[in-house]
């Protein structure tokens, strides 16, 4: 029967050869890679050419004083009003119907497309032209609509 093994033995690289080993690794990854690294170095050298990288550079240097600019700039009260109504605007979309987001904006830009001719057409309107109007299906729709909204933006505003 054969002899239990009792001592293992680490082998232990030399730094010569970690650095060997290192740098195998590393042409192999240049070698697998050739065809994106090509690209990375002509983007790199187009930013150079163009002196972004000088800029990306220098800003990156005086982090503390562009970080400090950043904050005050961004801690004016009309960044923050423009973040505060995009965040509001944001919550007010989540609660929307797509479907009914899509058809209010085709309604509206149809609407503004027969106001358009309105304007053109600059015909004038008379107290009878609006009550006959008040007959039409898609005026008394429109109307409709108008009033329900104004109904529902009181009754919020009253809250």
């Amino acid at each position: 029967m054969a002899k239990p093994i009792k001592i293992i033995q680490k082998i232990e690289l030399t730094e010569e050869q970690k650095k060997t080993q290192s740098l195998e690794n590393l042409l192999s990854g240049v070698a697998e890679n050739k065809d994106s690294l090509l690209e990375t170095l002509n983007l790199l050298q187009e930013l150079h050419d163009s002196g972004i990288m000088d800029a990306v550079g220098s800003l990156l240097k005086s982090k503390e004083k562009a970080a400090k600019i950043a904050v005050g700039q961004l801690t004016r009260e009309p960044v923050t009003n423009l973040i505060n109504n995009a965040m509001a605007a944001g919550g007010i979309l989540t609660e929307l119907d797509p479907n009914t987001t899509t058809k209010l904006a085709k309604s509206l830009t149809n609407g503004l497309q027969k106001a358009q001719q309105g304007l053109e057409e600059d015909a004038k309107l008379g107290v009878f032209d609006l009550m006959k109007a008040l007959k039409d299906p898609d005026i008394n729709r429109a109307l409709g609509f108008g009033f329900n909204l104004l109904k529902g933006m009181g009754e919020s505003l009253k809250e």
